[in-house]
């Protein structure tokens, strides 16, 4: 701890930022070792395992510009960069793991032209450095946790909700906890061998292409029933389809789902001029969102999930009226950050990139 403490205070004095500059300490240290970084967050892939057709899981070591200035919560995501053909790629992952863990635990599953997923399941290997960028997501446990608790997820949704069902577990909830999980085939279940040995879940797995599971057909009445009927709390994560359902038969649903949402551009695009001061490019409207247009003319923004959560790609509107397509929100003053992925201009806009 004493070295610890000494070597942040070493590289982080003024004496050791004059002396690298104007690259700064890290593209030094970082020579020496990936993870030895005093601001950057980084993590090293300390195990990876496949055990399905169609995911990956990673182990993370994370270094300490991670964990000192991050609490992660079960069920909350992390910001995960990997660099794809010379480009940063940045997308939210879910760690599974229970709260309190030295390391991280992320199952990704393979999605049909996800680059970074398909990257990933083919590629990631030990001792692979990869970048974190915070924590977020109100996707999480009260304080006080519920009595009587129904976990449902679908897919790569295990996630959250398996960090979740660790953490109660690792905490020995005296409660009632049961755990509905859809998937297309056994093959393809992340978890299935440990749920199926976890104590005190009532676990019930249900297949989109077979009848061989627990639970036939979509999620309904019939499911809640066999699950448990009337819980205090439900949380669900994955598909929008998945999600709806559990809302039309549950009460007291907490949800989260990376699915891209459904993003209308405006019918007919405002035509103004979009300058990317920066860069000295400006093009005329399309009504495309800013990120789309920045890229069509060969800009390479910062991008992670496209869908307005992780804000990765924001970037400073130095003037003019953006609205965002998720929320429907106006912005109309000067100088305010804006995601760009959701964000489409109304008339001319200055953005900073």
């Amino acid at each position: 701890m004493f070295t610890q403490t000494l070597t942040k205070r070493v590289l982080g004095s003024h004496l050791v930022d004059l002396l690298t500059g104007p690259h700064g300490v890290d593209r030094y240290t970082e020579l020496v070792a990936p993870t030895w970084t005093l601001g950057e967050a980084r993590a090293k892939v300390v195990d990876v395992r496949r055990t399905t057709p169609r995911s990956v899981t990673l182990t993370l070591a994370p270094n300490d510009a991670f964990t000192s200035g991050n609490d992660l919560k079960a069920g909350q995501y992390v910001n995960l960069t990997v660099d794809i053909d010379g480009r940063r790629h940045t997308r939210c992952y879910s760690p599974a793991n229970a709260e309190g863990g030295s390391h991280l635990e992320l199952t990704i599953g393979r999605h049909d032209g996800g680059r970074v997923s398909t990257h990933l399941y083919q590629r990631a290997r030990r001792g692979m450095v990869v970048g974190l960028a915070g924590v977020g997501g109100d996707f999480m446990l009260p304080a006080k946790r519920p009595g009587r608790i129904l976990f449902v997820s679908g897919g790569s949704g295990i996630t959250p909700v398996m960090a979740m069902l660790r953490t109660l577990i690792a905490e020995r909830h005296r409660g009632e906890i049961a755990f509905v999980h859809y998937s297309r085939t056994a093959a393809e279940t992340c978890y299935r061998d440990e749920l199926a040995a976890m104590p005190r879940a009532r676990v019930l797995h249900g297949y989109t292409r077979s009848d061989d599971g627990d639970l036939v057909g979509r999620f309904g009445a019939d499911h809640l029933a066999q699950a448990m009927p009337s819980p205090d709390v439900v949380f669900v994560c994955g598909p929008t389809a998945l999600v709806d359902a559990v809302r039309k038969h549950c009460e007291n649903v907490l949800t989260e789902s990376f699915v891209p949402p459904v993003l209308e551009p405006p019918a007919n695009p405002s035509g103004g001029r979009v300058t990317f001061a920066d860069s000295g490019v400006d093009v005329v409207d399309d009504g495309r969102s800013l990120l789309e247009q920045a890229e069509s003319v060969g800009l390479t923004p910062a991008s992670g999930c496209r869908m307005g959560i992780c804000h990765t790609c924001t970037r400073r509107k130095a003037s003019g009226t953006v609205r965002n397509l998720v929320t429907g929100a106006v912005s109309r003053a000067p100088d305010e950050d804006v995601q760009i992925c959701v964000s489409v201009p109304v008339g001319d806009v200055d953005l900073s990139l």
